[in-house]
């Protein structure tokens, strides 16, 4: 396809502006939780949570409850808050093994909720919906939702990192904090962009100062969601896919560059 033969009305901001302020409202969560995971080293906690809640999703949809109504949303908060609250009580007495630990845990949320599934006609589809997301299908009222969530999560990690005195927010609290925050954005955006934008962009500036590093993170966050979802559009690519791959990309370069910076 040639540059002449795209149809540039397709980048419509009417279109694509509530899923890229869904990506920045994303971001702003899981670019610190990100980099906090990093430094832990449990790098596969998200995919651990995020399937988790999809689990609560799945267990919800299989029991004939309403699909997008409070009660799967109570389902797949529940389902998280259980497997952080079952994550950090591991990481206290088997820190040794934790790392294997959350992998085993996803696996086994995995294949039950392909076992939930199976009796299902359409369960291929549904968990390929949650894999990969549904962010162009985005609404207002989610955005909204969405923000208050966060503004929330925020307010109380700021709190209590920022406490005279106080111990920062401990293995308990975090992991709360990790699953609420997945819960929201997984059946938005998909487990894959979920695991992509919290550990990508954090991977990119693991080496700069909390602040820079936070900020400059973000920015690559927000350039990889605004070239993936017009990609998307421009090429009717499936949106959620075009944003890991712009996140990677976007996430190479700056790291490369950075490289160059330090050795020139």
């Amino acid at each position: 396809m040639n540059v002449t033969d795209l149809n540039l009305a397709v980048l419509d901001p009417s279109l694509l502006g509530w899923p890229l302020l869904v990506g920045l409202l994303v971001l702003s969560t899981h670019v610190p939780l990100g980099r906090r995971v990093l430094a832990r080293g449990i790098i596969f906690l998200d995919l651990a949570i995020a399937q988790i809640a999809v689990l609560g999703v799945i267990a919800a949809h299989a029991f004939n409850l309403a699909p997008d109504g409070w009660s799967t949303q109570l389902a797949a908060a529940a389902a998280a808050l259980t497997g952080a609250a079952l994550l950090a009580f591991c990481e206290r007495h088997w820190p040794d093994i934790q790392e294997a630990l959350i992998g085993s845990t996803f696996v086994v949320a995995a294949s039950l909720s392909v076992l939930l599934l199976s009796g299902d006609p359409h369960g291929g589809e549904h968990l390929s919906e949650l894999l990969t997301g549904q962010i162009l299908w985005t609404t207002p009222m989610q955005v909204a939702q969405l923000a208050i969530l966060y503004a929330t999560l925020l307010a109380l990690w700021a709190w209590r990192e920022m406490r005279p005195g106080a111990p920062g927010l401990g293995g308990l609290g975090f992991y709360l904090i990790f699953a609420l925050a997945i819960t929201a954005s997984v059946q938005l955006i998909g487990v894959y962009l979920v695991f992509a934008s919290l550990i990508l962009p954090a991977l990119a500036v693991r080496k700069k100062t909390n602040r820079t590093g936070l900020l400059t993170a973000w920015l690559l966050g927000a350039l990889a969601y605004a070239a993936g979802l017009s990609a998307s559009a421009l090429f009717d690519w499936p949106a959620g896919p075009a944003i890991v791959v712009a996140l990677a990309t976007t996430s190479l370069i700056a790291g490369r560059m950075q490289r160059v910076a330090a050795n020139p």
